[in-house]
């Protein structure tokens, strides 16, 4: 008997089925209560982003990554440019707090500005894309964010 015919096989076999079982248990959970804010800040001259937690349970193990992106008109699929990717790690942000991610520069506001936040609650993961379009960081969009007693641009 060929040992390494039927090996092969069974790891064939092993690796089809694992897939299958993995994407068929992975949840989803719908992301609520998270919000991402771009603030100007008058005092430094420049502008902040923000993550705000309104829901009555902390979240933990928050991971959020940063990058900017200029897609082709004609195929969004294809990028005509690509910022660096910054990830900021948050160990807990509490209910009902928010936390500052980082600065943001003006130069960028005419590209596409992604935030991807991923976090814990009670063991279960959720995670969420906030896709800034280009020029809509601006102060015709904003409004009065009550959590930060400010006004900017929020989204969620």
């Amino acid at each position: 008997m060929n040992y390494f015919w039927f090996s092969k096989k069974i790891i064939k076999i092993l690796k089809i089925q694992l897939k299958i079982t993995m994407k068929k248990d992975i949840e989803f959970p719908q992301v609520v209560g998270v919000y991402v804010a771009v603030l100007q800040n008058e005092e430094q001259d420049g502008w902040e982003v923000f993550l705000i937690n309104e829901n009555n349970f902390s979240l933990t193990n928050v991971f959020v990554t940063s990058t900017g992106y200029l897609a082709e008109e004609d195929n969004p699929k294809k990028m005509k440019f690509q910022s660096s990717t910054l990830r900021h790690s948050i160990p807990i942000l509490e209910a009902n707090e928010y936390a500052k991610i980082e600065p943001i520069d003006e130069s960028v506001f005419h590209i596409c500005n992604e935030y991807w936040v991923s976090y814990y609650v009670n063991d279960k993961i959720f995670d969420k894309k906030f896709i800034f379009l280009p020029n809509t960081i601006a102060k015709e969009n904003f409004i009065f964010i009550e959590k930060l007693g400010k006004k900017g641009v929020l989204h969620g």
